[in-house]
Formats: structure tokens, sequence, C-alpha cells
């Protein structure tokens, strides 16, 4: 067998998972747009796997490069960023923290190494509300050929959200347990009525009526906040519902990465 033949990418090989090809085929590709997810690994209430945060972010990844994929778009799945920052998580056994300043260096290293190869469409898919990446965005602002767009999954279905989901879902509420009973329900915990196994994901008030009523910020230390991790309640999720979010992330962000690997970065990009 000659060695290209050997090197030959099978049919169950997505051509937009970089994890997933081999270098025949990479060398060959032309890549507009580069798509890294950033997860966490941390408590999700009582009944979600550690790895509900990379999982979504990998899933939906998937997703919407396949949907931008398959309409020409030139997009490229980085693999996801598995840890986050956990600063206020670390009561609770094995969250596993990055702090802000070495995920940025992690991800600047990264962003090096896609410019480095050409590649200055970048887009950050986050779904770990403790990663604070705009920071990182302005400070490559005009200092970097790379053009980073930030997008925090959970926020992109905010004009919708009561359409599909009947509670608010701030961690491992409704909306992330609907995402796991659609996409991971053999990692999600269950009673033997085939509940999940969790709590209300009821939380606790600051004694300070100006953080309750969100006039001051504060790193809310989550051990103190909620019962078992848990804010929202998971109780009224179900598969239809994931469903019906995937569709719309999809259709949205997805169609954005298509006009993203057809535009020119010009003197006004990306205006």
């Amino acid at each position: 067998m000659s060695d290209q033949a050997r090197a030959k990418c099978s049919s169950s090989i997505r051509p937009w998972v970089l994890a997933e090809n081999n270098y025949a085929s990479i060398k060959q590709s032309a890549v507009e747009v580069a798509v890294l997810p950033l997860g966490a690994t941390e408590p999700h209430n009582l009944h979600l796997p550690y790895g509900t945060d990379f999982l979504e972010a990998t899933m939906i990844g998937e997703q919407i490069c396949e949907f931008a994929h398959r309409q020409g778009a030139k997009v490229m799945l980085l693999p996801t960023i598995p840890y986050g920052t956990e600063t206020n998580m670390r009561e609770f056994p094995l969250a596993i923290n990055l702090n802000p300043s070495t995920l940025h260096l992690v991800i600047r290293d990264i962003i090096a190494s896609l410019v480095g190869n050409g590649i200055h469409k970048i887009v950050l898919l986050n779904s770990h509300g403790g990663n604070e990446i705009k920071p990182l965005l302005r400070e490559f602002y005009g200092t970097s050929p790379a053009q980073l767009f930030l997008c925090n999954w959970y926020q992109s279905i905010s004009d919708i959200y009561f359409e599909i989901f009947e509670r608010s879902d701030d961690h491992a509420g409704e909306m992330e347990t609907s995402f796991a009973l659609a996409f991971f329900p053999q990692w999600v915990g269950v009673n033997e009525e085939g509940r999940v196994a969790a709590d209300s994901g009821e939380v606790n008030k600051s004694r300070f009526d100006a953080v309750n009523n969100g006039w001051i910020s504060i790193s809310r230390p989550w051990h103190l906040l909620t019962t078992n991790s848990g804010s929202g309640n998971p109780h009224s999720a179900t598969k239809e519902k994931g469903l019906k979010l995937m569709e719309v992330l999809t259709s949205r962000i997805g169609s954005f990465l298509v006009e993203l690997s057809s535009a020119k970065i010009d003197r006004k990009f990306p205006y």
C-alpha cells in the first residue's frame, strides 16, 4: 500500500474537525475561520457531569461548523479547552481552575499558532460563564492581524429564550439539563422515577441589597450562593427543548460562520 493510500481519510472523518484529520488532508485544506471552543471542568448540581461545559462547547462547535462547511465555508473546529476559571468554586472538589491570566496566555499561544498559519479569523466559542474573555479581545485589537470574535453561546438565544424554556438558567438549570438530556443523556443522574436527581437550584441572597439588585458586582462564592452548585431549577428540562436549542444555535451561529468565511479583511473590517 502506498503512503498516499495509507494516509487517505475515511468517509467517516469530518473535514471540519481538526482532531479527526491527518496531515495529508490538512496540508491541502484552505481554512478561513478557526473556531476555538472554551469549556470548564466543574460540578453542575447533583445530576450533570463535570464535563458539561466542554461537552456543550464541543458539540455545539461540531454542529455549527458542519452547518457552515456544508454551505461552502472554509471553517475548522479546534479541540476544546476543557478547563476554565473556577476561582469562586474552589470549595467544591475537583473544580479545576485556570486563573484568568493563565487562560488568556493559553488562548494567546493558540491564536499565535493560527496567525502563524495564515488564519486570521478566529471565533472563541465560550461555554462557561466564569471565563472572562472580553478583556483579551480589547488587548488584541489593533496589535495583531487576528480578528477575534467572542460567542458566549448561551447569550445567543436571549431574545427567544422563554419561547423554549420556562425558567431562567444560571448554572445547571433547565437549559443546560435539556441540552444534556438531548446530547449526553447517559451521563445525567436520574432517580428511580426517571426524573433528574437534583435539587431545585435555589440560591441564597447576599446581606447587601445593592448586590442582590445588581448595583454592585462581586465574584460570587458558589459554596455560599448555592446548595450543590446549581443555580436554576432543572426539573422542567426535556430532550425536546435541548434539540430546539441546538437547532437555533446552529442556524444563528452557523450562518455567521458562513458570512465570516467569505468576508474580506480590509481596512474597514468588520464594518
